[in-house]
């Protein structure tokens, strides 16, 4: 139990503190505290009315502490960043072990973004971002789904601003730690900006109760603050993050996608429609197509890449896009020819008959 005299020592001490930042141009990286990294002594500038209580005659106001302050984490970089840069000071006191503390920072170069085409080479985490919950699948660089979908519930609905922030960050928390674990380099995720769409209300989203349960649901989704939460978190666990186009993510993944993924996992496990839309948000982020391939073994279908038929006059299926699919009329799948034995003749061609054109034509 915490008595009423430890925790108002704890109180003052969380009080008394001395932080000074970090300035470039000055010596040692600061003009406020200076710590000398050799020599191992600490000086702090003092104000005009303690001038009085200075110990360096000659100099300006300034005290230097008589125990030696030294580094022992990192201690190289510290001292090179002091002779080179700025570096921030911030003495603190430890009410518990009774001991003063003096903690130095200062800001990491940014890392050069790699490009797509890096990126693209190796495994993603694809994530559809919904109001109550994440959904989310590994893909490796051909596009194909590994492992089982990932659900992580959100529960934001009703809670006040602190309890949805610490869900919501809890939430990003463990997509992170799913991307390490998995051995991905980069998180895909879909480009959401509801603005718009908020500013125009029911001209945009529609009117009567479905529209009325539209904006509900956009209203509820926490779009800028995930992905606020996620590229800062993504970036000090070293990942990338990949924005792609939202366009009908939900409508290519339940129709070519849904099925087929719920019929190759474990009964156990149940793909979602949320879940295929995930796997299309990250077959775009690695600049694949949303729809399973035409034209090759239906084994092969889920593969980014792949022989086409040997023959060059076989009907290509239609492109659908950017709309929703079966919105644009496609073109029929391509047919191969059967067996000479098994074929009629209103389907013949000249190399698989079996008897001679001409002679054929005298019958």
């Amino acid at each position: 139990m915490l008595t009423e005299a430890a925790w108002r020592g704890r109180w003052q001490a969380a009080r008394w503190f001395l932080t000074a930042d970090g300035e470039a141009g000055k010596r040692w990286g600061n003009e406020t505290i200076r710590v000398h990294p050799d020599e191992q002594w600490c000086e702090l500038r003092l104000p005009a009315p303690l001038a009085h209580l200075s110990n360096t005659p000659g100099r300006a106001a300034t005290y230097r502490l008589s125990c030696p302050v030294a580094f022992h984490h990192r201690r190289g970089e510290g001292a090179a960043q002091a002779t080179s840069g700025a570096v921030r000071y911030d003495i603190w006191l430890d009410p518990v072990r009774g001991r003063w503390y003096l903690d130095a920072s200062w800001p990491l170069p940014p890392p050069e973004a790699p490009s797509l085409e890096v990126l693209r080479q190796h495994y993603t985490l694809a994530v559809d971002l919904n109001a109550d919950h994440l959904a989310g699948w590994v893909l490796d660089p051909s596009g194909n789904p590994l492992g089982a979908p990932v659900t992580i519930p959100l529960d934001l609905a009703g809670q006040p601003t602190p309890t949805r922030h610490g869900r919501l960050r809890q939430a990003v928390a463990a997509l992170v730690r799913l991307a390490i674990a998995s051995g991905c380099c980069s998180l895909t995720v879909e480009d959401l900006d509801f603005a718009g769409a908020r500013q125009m209300g029911r001209e945009t989203l529609g009117r009567g109760r479905r529209g009325r349960r539209l904006r509900r649901v956009v209203a509820e989704i926490p779009t800028r603050a995930f992905l606020e939460l996620l590229v800062g978190m993504a970036a000090n666990a070293e990942l990338w993050v990949v924005a792609v186009d939202p366009a009908w993510t939900s409508r290519w993944g339940g129709r070519y996608w849904q099925a087929s993924l719920d019929q190759q996992t474990k009964p156990t496990v149940t793909v979602s429609r949320h879940h295929a839309a995930a796997v299309v948000i990250g077959r775009r982020g690695l600049g694949l197509g949303a729809r399973r391939r035409p034209a090759v073994p239906r084994v092969h279908r889920r593969m980014g890449k792949g022989e086409l038929p040997a023959r060059s006059d076989y009907q290509v299926l239609g492109c659908e896009g950017p709309g929703p699919p079966g919105g644009q009329r496609a073109a029929a799948w391509p047919r191969e020819t059967r067996l000479a034995e098994r074929i009629g003749l209103g389907d013949q061609v000249v190399q698989d008959r079996l008897v001679s054109p001409v002679s054929a034509d005298k019958r």
